[in-house]
């Protein structure tokens, strides 16, 4: 062994070399190869370290465009001629920040840039816009295309221009071509797409005075010529996205979807967060004080099973107490100290009974600290509403999320957290009419796996968790006990979730051993599930990705990961996607559905909510018959699958009183 390492470790002088010194020395790169290769390969942080973009390599809008500026009455009429002609705009609006207490967004227009063929049309004048413009934002046949159109909605709403004709969003467009990115926004498309670094183009100005709209009068000029630079920039890089991706969306066969589904979407989330949600803020501040009060008790408590006092919320002292003090079994432990988080303080439950105190001691924070404090700053003055925002390019799925506070999580799983929505109330004259979707992802899982007993129990309206229940345990449907009901249940979504034997364990409390038979018996049951799994993950592999039945694509490159961990959270995603993101879809075809024949029938009745699989209306009395038929019929008839859709319709004076 000693010769062995000898021999591997003594270098071979009379081995051959082709290559003399002066080729071994290092050589200027060569710079335009490089900066090619970089931005192929996405290496912008690496582009800007060794300035590889200097002049030669800059693409810049201004030198290719005619500009456009302060145009005569007859020069913005024969815009508005040629817009009306061509049957669309493309157009970029530039805003500034702006504190009034009214507005649904703090943004007000400060210029809009309009691009028609080689010429950017640039106007600064808020007046002149709202005159020349509003029939053109408002007229349905004239295609809008531009980039954040659910911000430009609200913006021109906020100046009493109803934004019609949704078409072309440059950030959508972006996310429907790959949905695992992160940004899509314009100067990152621009980048990605046209290898225009637009940051780096424009002129920045120094010691700029800072404007508001307090200052503007009709004739002055409130922009900047960064801003001004900016926004005839977007307008240029929107002209020049939209047939590029439009044209990959095309190839990706996703033109229905983005046409169909997503743009009308945009609409319709676009309304929902104009609208918004009346919240009463007397009670959500006494809701608070109740929490505070709870939170009390539950600190005395917990004081008193440990025999003394310390910051419950450090993660050093609670550490402390609960393993050295207590002597609780230490579940994990790194560099900086014991870890108390949930999963530990989980594992610990029945070992201690401070454990559930501190759980709910956590819960009770939260609740005060994201919802009643951090809600408190988003209530409108004016509307006394919470005007969300709601997403549609942040999941990799098409779920739609909510910011500025999220809505969409406001705890339900225990009574306190449930409460909360009881300070959510429909305005005066009206109620709340609420839609849920029962089990819309199993429902839709049946139909893409084709499994025949799945799609026989929901054709027969058989409770499904007793009924998996009944095939995994080997019982008669009657004999299936509750407990066996609810493990029948976390098999169901544990399945559709690519859960492993151990988590499934785990989260029924049972061994991994016995977990993994109850998967076993349910993929021998439901064989037509078993051959979807497998198909879907050879598919992925193959392909590289995955689609839903509405052509949503979801790219999988975790499954050439050399990591292990890594392919098996992609075999997840590629089994998850096509259920969590054909359900999603159908909720958003749902949406465009109810807003559509809300309007078609002059219905006061607003949509105000969706929460993945629920819709919330605020609907006036005398309409409440015709909008729970409306809703009921909308949901469940909108797309046909193997099994049918069933959609819950519950009515309340407050939002607790739903379902």
């Amino acid at each position: 062994m000693a010769i062995l390492s000898r021999t591997l470790g003594t270098i071979n002088t009379k081995s051959p070399i082709n290559v003399t010194m002066d080729d071994l020395k290092v050589k200027e790169w060569d710079k335009e190869k490089v900066l090619e290769l970089f931005t192929k390969l996405r290496f912008n942080k690496y582009i800007d370290r060794f300035s590889l973009r200097n002049e030669k390599n800059k693409v810049n809008p201004l030198d290719e465009i005619e500009i456009k500026e302060n145009l005569s009455e007859g020069d913005l009429q024969s815009l508005v001629n040629q817009i009306n002609k061509d049957k669309q705009i493309i157009y970029y609006i530039g805003t500034i920040e702006d504190e009034n207490q009214a507005n649904i967004i703090k943004k007000e227009i400060c210029n809009i840039s309009i691009i028609i063929g080689d010429k950017v049309y640039y106007i600064d004048n808020v007046e002149t816009i709202k005159k020349y413009f509003k029939n053109i934002f408002e007229d349905e046949s004239i295609k809008k295309i531009g980039d954040n159109l659910k911000q430009d909605y609200i913006i021109l709403k906020q100046n009493d221009i109803e934004l019609r004709g949704f078409e072309y969003d440059a950030g959508i467009a972006g996310y429907i071509i790959d949905s695992i990115k992160n940004k899509y926004d314009i100067e990152t498309l621009a980048l990605r797409y046209l290898n225009i670094e637009i940051s780096s183009l424009i002129t920045k100005e120094k010691n700029q005075e800072q404007i508001n709209l307090f200052d503007m009068t009709n004739e002055k000029n409130i922009n900047s010529e960064e801003e001004k630079q900016k926004s005839i920039m977007y307008a240029y890089c929107i002209n020049k996205l939209y047939p590029i991706t439009m044209k990959f969306i095309e190839e990706q066969g996703e033109t229905k979807l983005f046409k169909e589904i997503e743009m009308p979407t945009a609409k319709v989330l676009a309304k929902m967060q104009y609208n918004g949600i009346y919240i009463n803020k007397d009670e959500l501040i006494e809701y608070g004080r109740n929490l505070k009060f709870e939170i009390e008790e539950k600190t005395n408590k917990i004081y008193n099973l440990c025999g003394q006092e310390f910051n419950i919320n450090s993660t050093k002292q609670l550490g402390k107490i609960l393993f050295e003090d207590l002597k609780l079994p230490v579940q994990k432990k790194g560099k900086s100290g014991y870890s108390t988080d949930v999963e530990v303080l989980e594992k610990l439950r029945e070992e201690h009974p401070v454990i559930n105190e501190l759980l709910d001691y956590r819960q009770l924070m939260k609740l005060n600290s994201t919802y009643v404090e951090g809600m408190l700053p988003y209530i409108n003055s004016k509307t006394n509403r919470i005007h969300s925002y709601f997403h549609q390019t942040v999941t990799a799925t098409g779920r739609i999320s909510s910011t500025e506070p999220n809505l969409q999580n406001i705890p339900t799983r225990f009574e306190l957290g449930k409460q909360l929505r009881k300070v959510f109330k429909p305005k005066e004259g009206c109620i709340f009419v609420d839609a849920d979707y029962s089990q819309v992802e199993l429902r839709v899982f049946a139909h893409i796996s084709g499994d025949k007993n799945m799609i026989e129990a929901f054709k027969n309206g058989t409770d499904i968790h007793r009924e998996v229940a009944s095939k995994v345990f080997n019982k008669p449907l009657d004999e299936v006990t509750h407990e066996e009901r609810e493990k029948a249940k976390a098999v169901n979504f544990g399945i559709v979730y690519g859960i492993s034997d151990f988590g499934l364990g785990e989260q029924i409390k049972v061994s991994r051993k016995v977990a993994k038979e109850y998967i076993e018996e349910y993929l021998r049951k439901y064989s037509g599930i078993k051959e979807y799994m497998d198909k879907i993950d050879e598919v992925a592999k193959e392909k590289g990705y995955v689609t839903t039945i509405f052509g949503r694509r979801r790219n999988i490159p975790e499954l050439k990961s050399q990591n292990y961990l890594v392919r098996q959270f992609g075999s997840r995603a590629a089994l998850n996607m096509p259920i969590q993101g054909t359900a999603a879809d159908i909720m958003k075809l749902a949406m465009i559905e109810v807003d559509k024949r809300l309007e078609e029938l002059g219905l006061k009745s607003k949509l105000l909510l969706q929460i993945h699989d629920e819709l919330l209306l605020e609907v006036p009395m005398e309409e409440e018959n015709e909008v729970k038929e409306l809703l009921k019929n909308s949901m469940e008839n909108i797309v046909k699958l193997k099994v049918p859709l069933i959609a819950e319709v519950t009515t309340a004076s407050d939002w607790y009183g739903c379902k």
